[in-house]
């Protein structure tokens, strides 16, 4: 059942279109996550979904209904940036109990479904804490317990882990992952870290220039980006036209095997990093290793051929040649994608 729907939803500041008619639904207890450079309108249609942002042209519907002119405190829906906004004059507890107050439930059940969120949030008996004395991470917290409380059918997060050191953002986006699923709460969230995403959602929008430039589960994003843009955004660098014949595409670094299904003809082709293979001096292409990065499981070179721009390999530690060694490189057709 479509919880959200977006039709043709357009948005002008000035002469320049940030949304541009953009068609989008969520399904209830869907999570979705929207990807996107800055400026690419990922914000703004968060902003539009949520009432802040009126549309110049198009349609907000949430549960089937045009939500034209309907302010934003009337919409049902919760939202959490990414600076928290808490308010430093209450403790957890009133800050909390916010939208409860505002929706006149009583003091009790206030105090009950407080204590329920801590709980829920891993913060169990700090309701009495004042906020100043939080750290970041549960800051971000409490500032989703605050947007939970109301119990709102849709829950709108913008960049909600962007001001939390890494290791921290990797530890909560795996339990908000695992607090999504138990509550069934439909998730609409923005990021433009793409790991964050990928570990969040049940599907992955990718936004360029106001529109979006693809949308699907996270693997199917990975394994098949929709174009060259998309690849690049994901990370990959490995990117190049070439002419696809057979089994095969004539590419800047010579002959790359593809799959069998492949479509023919002039084409973008991605070569994943780990489908980079390195050998010995004189075995495939020749290039010349001019870095490394250890990368934590593996290490990322940076291979430079004689005649054609540079390729990006993934090597084992044990496996990875020194900088200045010269190498021969094939390429492993698994990790080839024809784009498009």
């Amino acid at each position: 059942m479509t919880l959200l729907g977006l039709r043709g939803a357009t948005v002008r500041f000035g002469e320049r279109t940030v949304l541009d008619a953009v068609d989008l639904d969520v399904a209830e207890h869907e999570v979705v996550c929207v990807l996107g450079p800055s400026g690419s309108g990922k914000s703004t249609l968060l902003r539009a979904v949520a009432g802040l942002q009126p549309l110049d042209a198009g349609q907000v519907l949430l549960d089937g209904a045009d939500h034209a002119g309907v302010p934003a405190h009337r919409r049902g829906v919760g939202l959490m940036f990414q600076d928290h906004q808490l308010f430093p004059q209450r403790d957890v507890g009133g800050n909390v109990a916010f939208g409860l107050r505002m929706h006149g439930v009583s003091r009790a059940e206030q105090d009950r479904r407080v204590a329920e969120l801590l709980d829920l949030v891993g913060l169990p008996g700090a309701a009495r804490r004042p906020v100043a004395a939080l750290s970041g991470g549960e800051q971000q917290r409490v500032a989703l317990a605050r947007a939970l409380a109301p119990r709102p059918r849709l829950l709108m997060l913008d960049e909600p882990l962007g001001q939390l050191d890494r290791s921290l953002r990797e530890r909560l986006v795996v339990e908000l992952r695992e607090l999504f699923g138990r509550l069934g709460t439909t998730v609409l969230a923005v990021t433009h870290d793409q790991g964050e995403a990928f570990a969040l959602a049940d599907r992955v929008v990718v936004m360029r220039d106001g529109r979006i430039a693809q949308s699907g589960t996270p693997l199917e994003v990975w394994q098949r980006p929709a174009d060259a843009f998309v690849a690049r955004f994901l990370g990959f660098d490995n990117v190049a036209e070439a002419t696809v014949a057979g089994t095969a595409a004539i590419t800047p670094w010579g002959k790359v095997p593809v799959g069998e299904a492949a479509p023919q003809g002039p084409r973008t082709v991605l070569v994943r990093p780990a489908g980079v293979r390195v050998g010995t001096a004189g075995e495939g292409l020749r290039c010349t290793v001019a870095a490394r990065t250890f990368r934590g499981t593996h290490v990322a070179l940076q291979l430079q051929p004689e005649d054609a721009p540079r390729l990006e390999a993934a090597c084992a530690l044990r496996d990875a040649p020194e900088v200045g060694a010269v190498v021969g490189v094939e390429f492993d057709a698994a990790e080839v994608v024809v784009l498009g």
